[in-house]
């Protein structure tokens, strides 16, 4: 907790990876909450479904949350909000865009959550919580209704950017408010936590409605089937689909579920307009020449179980990719995920159809500004201190060399971690204590860290495949009164006559005939003991470590 009269900055999540933002504001003991974001899992994480931030340090100052604040709708900013919610045993206020917040109401819905409150803000809106007063400044992404969040308190004003870029064209007419930006800077910023995603971009990110234009004319050059695949939050991406589709007289459809109720939410709020008897249902593909349809999907970033994945793997009800058919990948991939889109794209080709992504033509914007849009956010704002949030090591080493190339004192530049509190009072700013933070897993329905075991049982079983050892004993004298039964999983170049099996089970007998006669009687110990002979074995033999399960059954 901050001593009273100071100003206490946690990240939990955001900083030293991309993904899973969540940032606690502390002022007098009273928390307010910016973002509650999820991460997707590495391919090492085998089984693992959704990576959260460790949110401990929330549940033990449940009481003292006064709000939590949601800059925009995608799911490393908002998605954890259903399992935060459940842990801390009480709803504090939640507040967001509107479109933020009718797509967070749809996610509560799913998780049975129903009677939690988020209410709308707009830009320019303030409101009290605690000791703060908070304001939503907007900006431009590429979702609508992104804001950075100005936090208020007696000691001076934090702004947490959110994701942003300066967009001066941008699809919904609305730039980024740079005016109040400015005036925040004239009033005194004491803390700038600024997006770094792309410190490593120089120059100025392409304007998102730039994109309509290139799609269309990629459309134009296709005869057969079209499938543009984005983000399901990517209104703006969806709108220019759509527009480029009506130009040339084609039908589109909307394939994903996540797509259908993220464009159902934007035509309900205004920021999605599609044409009377343009959208065509799934079930109606097959009904259309393929020179006439568009088909909008998720995938973009190779998920397990999206649309474009099972297309490319052939599995698709609705959609079966084959020569003539287009897939533009209208978005890049998120660091980590090269290696599954890679191989989504190479299954695509594998079906005869082409493939078009944004190293052939300019048909992705980032939504995240460039060097110089980060410069220009430090200008305009002139903090006090600075802290960059939202992207790897190296993103924030770089954000840090911009802060220091526009003028900020080295010394009020803070490369902060995960769980690493910044701590600002009247005498200046430092480090504080650091807190428990790293991630904690979603597999099925279970939630918790499983890091340590599971984890490492997942990668062994992946890696080198299981031996299960069955032996069964005099429960008289501990030998062994049968032969004992070998069964093996996953384990490469080893077959039922292989004469490593035969060796294996003289193996076996030899380790309990020492525990005979060692008088070892505990079958815990038995197996203990069983377990590293039978590892030391097929590791000298096979230089592999399988997981190893002995059973020792007394008779």
């Amino acid at each position: 907790m901050s001593p009273r009269g100071t100003l206490r900055i946690l990240p939990l999540g955001g900083l030293g990876e991309i993904g899973k933002n969540m940032m606690v504001v502390e002022y007098d003991g009273r928390i307010v909450v910016v973002d509650t974001g999820l991460m997707f899992p590495t391919p090492d994480q085998l089984g693992i479904d959704l990576v959260l931030p460790d949110f401990a340090y929330l549940r033990e100052r449940a009481d003292d949350i006064e709000a939590i604040v949601l800059t925009h709708g995608h799911e490393d900013h908002v998605g954890a909000l259903p399992f935060v919610l459940r842990q801390l045993g009480r709803t504090p206020k939640i507040y967001g865009g509107p479109l933020t917040a009718a797509m967070v109401r749809s996610k509560l819905d799913e998780h049975r959550l129903r009677e939690v409150t988020v209410e709308d803000v707009l830009a320019t809106q303030s409101f009290e919580a605690g000791p703060f007063s908070v304001e939503m400044v907007k900006m431009a992404h590429s979702i609508p209704d992104a804001f950075a969040v100005a936090l208020t308190c007696d000691l001076g004003t934090t702004l947490v950017t959110g994701d942003y870029k300066f967009d001066q064209t941008p699809v919904d007419g609305v730039p980024a408010d740079v005016g109040r930006l400015a005036e925040l800077g004239r009033d005194g910023l004491l803390l700038l936590c600024g997006d770094s995603t792309n410190a490593d971009r120089p120059g100025v990110s392409l304007s998102e409605s730039s994109v309509g234009p290139k799609l269309e004319e990629v459309f134009g050059r296709c005869n057969g089937r079209i499938v543009v695949t984005c983000f399901a939050s990517n209104i703006h991406r969806v709108q220019q689909v759509v527009d480029a589709a009506a130009v040339l007289g084609r039908k589109v459809s909307l394939v994903g579920r996540s797509m259908r109720k993220n464009v159902n939410i934007g035509r309900t709020l205004g920021h999605i307009d599609v044409p009377e008897g343009m959208l065509v249902g799934p079930k109606e593909i097959e009904d259309f020449p393929d020179n006439k349809l568009v088909v909008i999907s998720t995938g973009s970033q190779g998920e397990p179980l999206s649309a474009l994945r099972r297309m490319a793997h052939g599995d698709h009800p609705q959609v079966e990719l084959h020569d003539g058919d287009t897939v533009i990948f209208s978005a890049t991939p998120i660091p980590g995920n090269e290696r599954a889109v890679n191989e989504t794209i190479n299954r695509i080709y594998r079906l005869g159809a082409d493939v078009i992504t944004a190293a052939d033509v300019p048909v992705h914007a980032s939504g995240h500004g460039y060097q110089e849009e980060l410069k220009l956010m430090l200008n305009l704002t002139k903090p006090e201190y600075v802290m960059p949030v939202h992207g790897d090591h190296r993103r924030l080493r770089l954000h840090s060399e911009l802060a220091e190339a526009v003028g900020v004192p080295p010394k009020s530049i803070f490369r902060g971690e995960n769980g690493l509190p910044l701590e600002i009072d009247s005498s200046g700013a430092r480090f504080g204590d650091r807190e428990q933070a790293g991630m904690i897993f979603v597999d099925g329905v279970d939630v918790g860290d499983i890091e340590d075991v599971a984890l490492r049982d997942r990668r062994m079983l992946s890696a080198d495949g299981i031996f299960i050892v069955v032996a069964t004993i005099s429960e008289q004298d501990g030998r062994s009164v049968a032969p004992p039964e070998i069964i093996f999983r996953g384990v490469p170049f080893v077959d039922e006559s292989d004469a490593f099996v035969g060796e294996l089970r003289q193996a076996v007998d030899a380790s309990l005939e020492r525990s005979a006669a060692e008088e070892i009687r505990e079958i815990d110990l038995l197996q203990d003991h069983l377990h590293d002979d039978v590892a030391e074995f097929v590791y000298e033999r096979l230089r592999r470590r399988p997981m190893i399960l002995p059973v020792v059954v007394e008779v």
